[in-house]
């Protein structure tokens, strides 16, 4: 590890990476890792979190399944366990990348924000700039996940509304609900679990799309 200048000209830890730059240790992130490592190539996994699957241990829900049978959503080269059921849980789930990751010997950097990914024409590589080194390298894979940021519409008159307003990313049971009447705004699979597992704590979900 040397030393460069960030576009600000300050000085700063800077390192060369010896293969691709991926960004996010989420399943995408972790199974690219995989298949170059399987291929002979390292890489750099640079995570914001402190964990591996950071949203699906820390901004999903308790009863959170999978929506699709296992064998269309293990990831590659390394299956789901056979005793698993058809639809793993939540906690299944983060336990099958905890085995992916050790498996294939995969060690995020974590805690390193990406604040800026550019590609310098002069040098012919990718500046990869997080808050304590900045990372250079050929190649650059962004798997940060599609669902990374929670989407909150605008709901005209939401500020008169007195009670609680929750995005998906916060709710974790329904038994903070329990006896209450919930809007849930919004129809696709989150929206449906979580209004069932509304039901299933005794409160009484009303469904928008």
């Amino acid at each position: 590890m040397g030393s460069c200048k960030n576009q600000e000209g300050n000085r700063q830890n800077c390192l060369w990476v010896h293969g691709p730059i991926i960004v996010g240790a989420g399943p995408s992130g972790v199974a690219v890792s995989a298949c170059l490592k399987n291929n002979g190539v390292r890489s750099l996994i640079l995570e914001r979190s402190d964990c591996i699957a950071s949203l699906r241990k820390q901004r999903t829900y308790y009863r959170l399944k999978l929506h699709l049978p296992k064998q269309f959503c293990e990831l590659p080269l390394f299956g789901f366990p056979e005793n698993f059921p058809k639809y793993p849980t939540k906690h299944q789930f983060i336990s099958y990348m905890e085995s992916y990751a050790s498996h294939f010997n995969i060690e995020p950097s974590f805690e390193q924000v990406v604040k800026r990914a550019e590609f310098d024409s002069t040098i012919g590589f990718w500046r990869v700039q997080t808050q304590d080194c900045e990372y250079i390298s050929w190649w650059i894979i962004v798997a940060t996940g599609e669902n990374a940021e929670p989407a909150i519409p605008e709901i005209p008159g939401i500020e008169r509304f007195d009670g609680p307003v929750v995005h998906t990313s916060l709710y974790t049971s329904g038994s903070d609900f329990r006896n209450q009447s919930v809007l849930v705004v919004g129809c696709g699979n989150s929206g449906m679990e979580v209004s069932l597992d509304l039901c299933k704590h005794n409160a009484t979900p009303h469904m928008v799309g």
